[in-house]
């Protein structure tokens, strides 16, 4: 089984093109949505112990938690303290089930995947592009995030080119949907060739 690493910096198009993978009939490892499943239970009581006032009715506030840690690293060093082991487990446990299944295939969905190191995990780096604009244009349209707000995400993260430079394959967004689709019938042909290169 090969396993894609997808990752690209926020306003991309990763989530869209995530999707595109599991209608191709990938199984796709979503971390953020790891991250809230364990926000609400597992990671909720060592979280509020850490950071008293972050929870509600058991579950992670994610507001409350932010404002907390986003200007704080030692305060985000903490917190992933909590989270990763957990979110360990259950990336180990979707890669032992698609291992089951026969999955020639699977994509770990992970937006920090080269800040965390997660590029040695996987055998191959699927990085997701657009240009600074239409990245720009798709988050503020949104209308959850401020000029700011979205400059502070964008300094944690690393850099549009710096990311494509180190992919094996790149899927620009740009276009609309079908390119996207075309590109990853092109990249799951391809990868299923490659050697697996996880350590």
């Amino acid at each position: 089984m090969r396993i894609l690493g997808l990752t690209g910096s926020i306003g991309m198009g990763k989530s869209t093109t995530a999707k595109l993978f599991t209608e191709a009939g990938v199984p796709v490892y979503d971390a953020d949505a790891a991250v809230h499943k364990i926000y609400e239970g597992e990671a909720a009581p060592a979280i509020e112990a850490a950071f008293p006032g972050t929870t509600v009715e058991g579950k992670v506030d994610r507001a409350k938690l932010s404002a907390k840690v986003v200007h704080d690293p030692a305060a985000i060093k903490r917190l992933e303290q909590i989270v990763h082991p957990m979110l360990g487990a259950s990336r180990q446990k979707f890669l032992d089930e698609a291992e089951r299944s026969g999955a020639p295939v699977v994509v770990m969905d992970i937006p920090l995947l080269f800040e965390t190191g997660g590029e040695k995990r996987v055998d191959a780096v699927v990085v997701v592009t657009t240009d600074p604009t239409t990245q720009r244009e798709r988050i503020l349209a949104r209308g959850t995030m401020t000029s700011q707000a979205l400059d502070a995400i964008l300094a944690r993260q690393l850099p549009d080119a710096e990311k494509r430079k180190r992919a094996d394959f790149v899927v620009d967004t740009s276009h609309g949907l079908d390119p996207v689709r075309a590109r990853i019938r092109d990249i799951l042909a391809e990868v299923v060739k490659m050697p697996q290169r996880r350590t």
